[in-house]
């Protein structure tokens, strides 16, 4: 009997201890992630070199780096480097989803997005609403209709134009994961100082000085404006001057994507 009991109570020490480790696997493996994001921005800037040129007169943008495939759970993923910001995005689906978010006729898009530390707030499901706006409007929905695309994006670092990277990395994602899009999409943030200068793909410093900063999501195909979110206070001819801006900024990110995807499957 004694035995019996024993032995019961090893099994149950084994069971609680595979409880554990199951609960915390996703956290760890993420957690694992966000490291080894941090080291892939640290080398690719050397190894790869899907290095975008500095700061210049043409193009004021920050340097890009960019690594995809990373994570080996999701479906697709890639880190995305701007300046010192850096943004983890993992794609998950198409795939079953909830009959209670299920729609007849596309799939179900959520995007989660996950602070750098602590939980997600009031700025954080506003710019998942912003993101997810986005995807929306280039994502084939249509094609995977009854099923759910999740894209989780986790800020590793952030140093100014925060939502701008997050569109970035979002998108490099969705194409690493294979999702149908009609056209690539990309994030470009403008800043406004006292003065009336614009400064483009602004740092945390920048955007704490100015009087108005813009983001805006613009596609591949024509450039067209697919989501747009601002603060501040700017004339007509001030939003029209960022706009045109952040038009001209496209080219050199989506130039960008190119010759990242070049790279990456001449490789393989």
């Amino acid at each position: 009997m004694n035995g019996r009991m024993r032995d019961r109570y090893a099994a149950g020490r084994t069971a609680r201890a595979a409880k554990r480790k199951l609960r915390w696997e996703p956290q760890r493996a993420w957690s694992a992630a966000m490291e080894g994001a941090k080291r892939a921005d640290a080398n690719v800037l050397t190894d790869t070199g899907t290095e975008s040129s500095p700061r210049s007169p043409v193009c004021s943008l920050r340097h890009f780096a960019c690594e995809q495939n990373l994570l080996s759970r999701p479906d697709g993923s890639a880190s995305f480097l701007q300046g010192d910001t850096s943004v983890l995005a993992g794609v998950y689906g198409p795939a079953e989803v909830k009959v209670s978010k299920e729609i007849f006729n596309k799939a179900t898009l959520e995007v989660i997005l996950r602070p750098k530390i602590g939980l997600p707030g009031v700025a954080e499901k506003s710019r998942e609403r912003l993101v997810r706006n986005t995807c929306e409007a280039v994502v084939l929905g249509a094609l995977h209709p009854r099923t759910s695309i999740t894209v989780v994006l986790q800020v590793v670092s952030d140093a100014g134009s925060l939502l701008a990277c997050c569109l970035n990395a979002a998108c490099m994602a969705l194409v690493d994961a294979g999702v149908p899009m009609r056209a690539l999409f990309c994030g470009v943030t403008c800043a406004l100082d006292s003065d009336g200068n614009l400064v483009l793909d602004p740092t945390t410093k920048q955007e704490k000085e100015a009087r108005a900063i813009l983001t805006f999501a613009l596609d591949s195909a024509e450039q067209k404006l697919l989501m747009s979110t601002t603060k501040g206070l700017y004339s007509d001819a001030e939003l029209q001057q960022c706009l045109a801006a952040a038009q001209a900024a496209s080219q050199h990110i989506f130039r960008f994507y190119r010759e990242s995807l070049q790279r990456r499957y001449s490789k393989s």
